[in-house]
């Protein structure tokens, strides 16, 4: 077998698959790599491998020794395994049947209105900075957090605290930088539960905290895990979404004149981002072959849902961005029983602010070159820098 292909790729174009990801997607779904840190690994691109993964009971976050598995990077939640071996699938089960209540879409169609009004005052403080503006720092970044503090019951003055702790916490290159932003996160959580349990408020947490069988540590590492990815990838979708539409100028001008294609362009944004050469991560827990390469138990697997998402088997002409496609089958909220328990949020956040800046922001382009914008290459997430705007 050939020497492991070395990850991350090289990618020039955000929006499209880097080059030697889909040189090797073209050779098969499942490549031997090595990681960023010098583990090796399985990469899986094809997407009917990577759906039907992503539901295999045989694969796992959890690892028997965790501290001799293989890590993807250096950060210190989502580097390398999570969870007990042992018990990782009741363990899930029950954490998805506590928070399953709270992110119903029924209950979340019921926070649209309040994100349609939360939309309508940041694209007023747009308009007031324009007609240049920088989309990520105007919407894209407070959106979410508005939201997620409003649903959880988090105090929005610590935005800029709770950020960078997330930031932190999710850097894959500094291991102690990311202990460090996960510790203060999850300290953090503590004091919240403490003042929920004294003040109870309508929100996730005060819920969580009288919820019969859940300690206070526990209400506090969920607390925090929907504060992390209840933020930081929205934050990324609406910036990427939004560059995907506006290098492509005739989507643009076609969501403008035709508003009722909102819910199918964001299926198409949310597939759209070149992201690749990692995806997510799972650990075999037994042996198993994919497409005739045998994976051994305790073997890292990437699962790369962004590769998937580009998959020509699947989706015709991948790298094009075309809001009338039938994208519904990308794979970008997972698949199966680890499906994201926030997608009917994210769903809603990315329809209504798109609705809003087509119909208020009808000129609305690119400021700068795609080629002068910057990636933020040292967080899990990912995303834009910034996103430059006139209109």
């Amino acid at each position: 077998m050939s020497a492991p292909v070395q990850l991350p790729f090289e990618q020039v174009d955000p929006l499209r698959v880097a080059p030697r990801l889909r040189e090797l997607q073209s050779q098969g779904p499942v490549h031997r790599v090595r990681t960023a840190v010098g583990d090796e690994a399985w990469l899986v691109t094809g997407h009917a491998q990577v759906r039907r993964l992503l539901d295999d009971d045989r694969l796992g976050r959890a690892h028997p020794a965790p501290e001799t598995a293989a890590r993807t990077g250096e950060s210190a939640l989502f580097g390398g395994p999570l969870g007990n071996f042992a018990t990782e699938k009741s363990d899930h089960a029950r954490m998805r049947s506590l928070l399953q209540p709270h992110f119903s879409p029924k209950h979340l169609r019921a926070l649209r209105p309040r994100v349609e009004a939360l939309t309508a005052l940041l694209l007023d403080e747009l308009a007031e900075q324009g007609p240049v503006a920088d989309l990520h720092a105007a919407v894209a970044v407070p959106l979410p957090i508005l939201v997620i503090c409003e649903l959880l019951g988090v105090p929005y003055e610590d935005r800029d605290q709770f950020r960078a702790w997330t930031a932190d916490a999710a850097n894959i290159r500094d291991r102690a930088r990311s202990e460090q932003g996960l510790g203060a996160l999850f300290a953090y959580g503590q004091k919240l539960v403490a003042r929920k349990r004294a003040e109870p408020g309508d929100d996730v947490i005060s819920r969580l905290c009288v919820t019969e069988g859940v300690s206070d540590v526990e209400a506090a590492g969920m607390s925090m895990a929907l504060l992390f990815a209840g933020h930081e990838t929205t934050v990324v979708q609406i910036g990427l979404g939004a560059l995907a539409l506006l290098t492509n100028p005739d989507q643009w001008q076609s969501l403008v004149n035709d508003p009722t294609l909102v819910p199918n362009a964001v299926e198409e944004m949310l597939r759209a981002p070149g992201k690749g050469g990692g995806g997510i991560p799972r650990y075999a827990r037994t042996d198993l072959e994919v497409d005739g390469v045998i994976i051994r138990a305790g073997e890292l697997v990437l699962l790369d849902n962004g590769a998937a998402n580009h998959d020509p088997a699947v989706f015709a002409d991948p790298d094009r961005v075309d809001i009338t496609r039938a994208s519904a089958a990308h794979l970008t909220f997972g698949h199966g029983a680890r499906y994201c328990i926030g997608a009917p949020l994210a769903r809603i956040e990315l329809q209504v602010v798109f609705s809003q800046l087509a119909a208020r922001f009808p000129t609305l382009r690119l400021a700068v070159g795609v080629e002068e914008l910057t990636m933020r290459r040292d967080v899990l997430t990912g995303g834009l820098a910034a996103l430059p705007v006139q209109w």
